[in-house]
């Protein structure tokens, strides 16, 4: 039965929509790891009797000696813990998750966020990014264990009572490329004798995806593969700016395209030939296009309220409609899981497929659009341009920032929270309300306001049919939720 959160000491671990994140030394301590990982693993027991668990990570600071404590405290409580041998990718943790029929894993990764971050990610034995109601009861647990344990929680075990084991050592990597040889046509990329640039960001793709375009016989030259705990000074996200040494390897080698995954590689980051970095938004409506016709699977897309409609303009060509989730991949894995889709995907560089993880996979996707560019025979900019012809419209996707006072963030709250018939001189044909505040004009834009339950920031999405439209919109709603 899961703890209550009430009258419980508030915990210091808050999941977000993808795991548990803080800065190293000041929230993300050895401390708070124990703490986490007592309340995970009691999580886990209320599941299964005999429980084995998944222990991944990056290549972030101190991800082994995280990792072998929460070895330690797993098998403490009578957990059977597998740790991997070497830094993990969170879709091969999660398509080991799956494979091995486990009960769930634990991946100590910051994802693409800064050096100075480190985090956790808890997978459930479904495979997927844990739902709400678990890192709920998780966090419940954290609470009850400091209000019985008060000071003495997470401390560290007299020196006579640590633990000593190492786990046992599992290689992820075999497997799931022998998974992801299943899912990419790599005789396609074979016959086209294309080039690739990958951009490895110091993170755990490295090792993933140039091994297994070498093995294939795939041209690829390699950027970024060595660890680096500073990640360049810059972190390890597919960015625009941080592709900047991608962009410049992709024009100077005459490459078909330019791949990169982030710090966990669930992330993918695509630059065209011309060294054109292309919005990730843009390209899961491509792959979603070429993934129906090419594997011939009549069913629809997934997507975040965050992101570009330009994918359900697409499904709508192929006579489908498509699911609208709230933002956290965990929503679009349930539907992975029930089979119901072809492809999901967010805004934020995540994607997977039918019969694949319910979790976000940056070497898939980067394959997936070799392959397409390879199958295709053209650029990608070529394809977005036929896409905006097929479809009779183009889809220009911006998102801002707004970093708010305390006073502004109130404002904003009640100004998104009112329904009306205009916005911002436009006419409002709908109101989505399934996270944060979305309004639909008639001329097909529209915006969403989302505000951060951690810190005054606003997170503002715009879409428009040009450049210049996503960008007058995206200044008036900028106007109208700073101004009083």
């Amino acid at each position: 039965m899961a703890t209550s959160p009430m009258n419980t000491k508030s915990s210091p671990i808050k999941f977000g929509t993808s795991g548990w994140r803080g800065l190293i030394a000041d929230d993300f301590t050895f401390t708070n790891v124990r703490l986490a990982i007592q309340a995970i693993a009691g999580h886990v027991k209320s599941k299964a009797p005999h429980p084995t668990i998944l222990v991944g990570y990056d290549p972030r600071f101190y991800s082994e000696e995280f990792s072998q404590l929460a070895v330690a405290i797993l098998e403490a409580h009578g957990i059977r813990a597998l740790l991997s041998d070497t830094f993990s990718p969170t879709p091969a943790v999660a398509y080991e998750v799956m494979r091995g029929k486990l009960d769930g894993a634990i991946n100590f990764t910051a994802s693409h966020n800064p050096a100075e971050y480190h985090g956790l990610k808890f997978s459930s034995s479904d495979a997927g990014p844990a739902l709400p109601e678990v890192t709920k009861d998780i966090e419940a647990r954290v609470s009850k264990i400091l209000e019985q344990e008060g000071a003495a929680a997470g401390a560290a075990p007299a020196h006579g009572q640590r633990q000593s084991s190492k786990g046992e050592p599992i290689s992820l990597r075999d497997p799931y490329l022998k998974r992801i040889s299943e899912l990419v046509r790599f005789d396609v990329l074979q016959k086209a004798k294309m080039k690739f640039v990958y951009d490895g960001l110091h993170g755990c793709g490295a090792g993933y995806l140039d091994k297994i375009l070498a093995d294939h016989g795939i041209p690829v030259q390699c950027l970024r593969l060595e660890r680096d705990c500073l990640f360049d000074g810059t972190g390890p996200d597919v960015s625009e700016d941080n592709l900047a040494p991608l962009r410049k390897a992709v024009q100077e080698s005459g490459a078909a395209a330019g791949l990169a995954t982030d710090g966990d590689a669930d992330r993918f980051g695509i630059v065209d030939r011309d060294g054109q970095w292309i919005q990730p938004n843009l390209i899961l409506a491509l792959v979603y296009d070429y993934i129906v016709e090419s594997r011939g699977w009549n069913l629809p897309p997934a997507r975040s309220v965050a992101t570009s409609q330009m994918i359900d303009a697409a499904a709508k060509t192929h006579g489908q409609t498509t699911y609208q989730t709230p933002v956290g991949f965990k929503y679009i894995g349930q539907l992975i899981r029930e089979d119901k889709i072809a492809l999901g995907g967010e805004e934020s560089a995540g994607l997977t497929i039918r019969g694949h993880v319910p979790e976000k996979d940056g070497i898939l996707a980067c394959l997936l659009v070799a392959e397409m560019t390879a199958a295709r025979g053209a650029s990608i900019g070529e394809q977005i341009r036929a896409m905006f012809k097929k479809l009779g419209r183009e889809f220009w996707p911006i998102r801002e920032n707004l970093h708010l006072s305390d006073e502004q963030k109130a404002n904003a709250i009640h100004k998104v929270a009112v329904d009306s018939s205009t916005l911002l001189s436009r006419k409002v044909v709908s109101t989505d309300r399934t996270d944060g505040a979305k309004f639909v004009f008639d001329d097909g834009s529209w915006m969403l306001a989302r505000l951060s339950g951690t810190e005054p920031l606003l997170r503002l999405y715009i879409e428009a049919d040009s450049a210049a439209a996503s960008a007058k919109l995206a200044q008036e709603a900028t106007d109208w939720i700073l101004k009083g």
